[in-house]
């Protein structure tokens, strides 16, 4: 399986929307510090939005500044990436749809556990982020 390697264009974003069988919608979720935000970076590179090397540092989706300031995510935000399963790599050539994946990246801080709540509410299923290391 892989992410598109190309930036999808909002044309191909609101074709897939319009197939509710093609969407998913799936919360990223950990502990403060164990890497949702750097995961969701590397996703977000994965569809060519964001350079791999910088995947990780950027924090792309800690759009406000006073998470920017303090490293961490307090808000929840949601990004659309175009997905192709490995087994329809090939058939996508042939005119075969995609996934559009909702990806949303969660806080980790129990203070702001209400967005968190909110975001598994929202979601189809999750990616639930451990670092082994800690």
């Amino acid at each position: 399986s892989r992410m598109s390697s190309q930036p999808p264009s909002s044309a191909e974003l609101a074709q897939l929307m319009n197939d509710p069988e093609r969407v998913r919608n799936v919360t990223v979720m950990a502990h403060v510090d164990h890497g949702k935000t750097s995961l969701t970076d590397s996703l977000i590179a994965s569809n060519g939005i964001i350079s791999e090397r910088l995947a990780g540092k950027l924090r792309f989706m800690d759009s406000r500044e006073d998470e920017q300031e303090r490293g961490i995510t307090m808000k929840m935000s949601s990004i659309s990436l175009k997905y192709v399963p490995a087994h329809e790599a090939e058939a996508e050539a042939k005119g075969s749809q995609p996934f559009l994946i909702n990806v949303i990246d969660s806080p980790g801080h129990v203070d702001f556990c209400s967005e968190v709540s909110s975001a598994v509410r929202l979601s189809d299923g999750a990616l639930v982020v451990i670092d082994v290391v800690e």
